[in-house]
C-alpha cells in the first residue's frame, strides 16, 4: 500500500469513529429534547433531564443485554450491522472499541505462552481457576474479537510464564498483531531472496 493510502486509512480510523459517536450523541440529544414536555422548560434544566433519560435508557438497555432477550437483540442487530458495506467496519472498529475501553482488564490474570503444536505459540490468559486434578484453566482469546476464544486445561509445566503486561498482550490481540506495544521487539534477520536464488560465483 502506497504512503498517501496509509494516510488516508489512519486518519479514517481516527476520525470515523469520533464522527459516529459525535452523530450519534447529537441525534440521542435532540431525540429526546424534543419531547413537547421538555419544550416549555428552560435550557439548564432541559439538558439534566435530558442526561437523565439517556442515562436510564443506557441503564435499561445494560440491564436487558444480561438476559437471554438482549443476546437475541444484540446478535440481530450485529447480523444486520454486518450486512451493510462500508457500515460494517465502522460498527464493527467502534463496537470493538467500546468493549475495549470499558471492559475491566483486571479480570484476567498474567499471560501466558501456549504451545498449541510443535514450533507454534498462542497467547492465553489465567483465569486463577484450577480443576480438581490441578490443571490451570486458561482463556484462549480469538483475535481480533477478545469476547470470543477457548477455555482449556493445561498443568503447569505446559504452558510458558512470560513478564508481558496484560495490556500488551491485549493490543496485540485486539490488532490482530499489528499493533505496537511496550516491548522493543525481537529483530528479525531477513536474507534478500535474490541473493538467496542467485548461483554461486565460479
Amino acid at each position: 500500500m502506497s504512503s498517501w493510502k496509509r494516510d488516508i486509512a489512519s486518519g479514517l480510523i481516527v476520525i470515523l469513529p469520533i464522527l459516529v459517536s459525535a452523530y450519534i450523541i447529537a441525534y440521542l440529544y435532540l431525540a429526546i429534547a424534543g419531547i413537547p414536555v421538555l419544550q416549555d422548560i428552560s435550557q439548564p434544566l432541559r439538558v439534566l433531564t435530558v442526561l437523565v433519560v439517556f442515562s436510564m435508557l443506557v441503564l435499561s438497555v445494560g440491564y436487558m443485554m444480561r438476559t437471554a432477550v438482549g443476546s437475541l437483540v444484540e446478535n440481530a442487530i450485529d447480523g444486520v450491522m454486518n450486512q451493510v458495506p462500508g457500515l460494517r467496519v465502522v460498527y464493527n472498529a467502534s463496537k470493538m472499541a467500546a468493549e475495549t475501553a470499558l471492559s475491566d482488564t483486571t479480570d484476567l490474570q498474567a499471560p501466558v505462552k501456549v504451545e498449541a503444536w510443535q514450533g507454534m505459540r498462542m497467547t492465553a490468559f489465567k483465569t486463577g481457576k484450577t480443576t480438581e486434578d490441578g490443571r490451570e484453566l486458561l482463556f484462549l482469546p480469538t483475535a481480533p474479537n477478545i469476547t470470543t476464544g477457548f477455555v482449556v486445561e493445561m498443568k503447569p509445566s505446559e504452558f510458558e510464564e512470560t513478564d508481558e503486561s496484560v495490556e500488551d498482550a491485549l493490543t496485540r490481540i485486539l490488532s490482530a498483531g499489528f499493533g505496537e506495544t511496550s516491548e522493543s521487539g525481537i529483530p528479525i534477520d531477513v536474507e534478500d531472496e535474490k541473493e538467496k536464488q542467485s548461483p554461486p560465483s565460479q
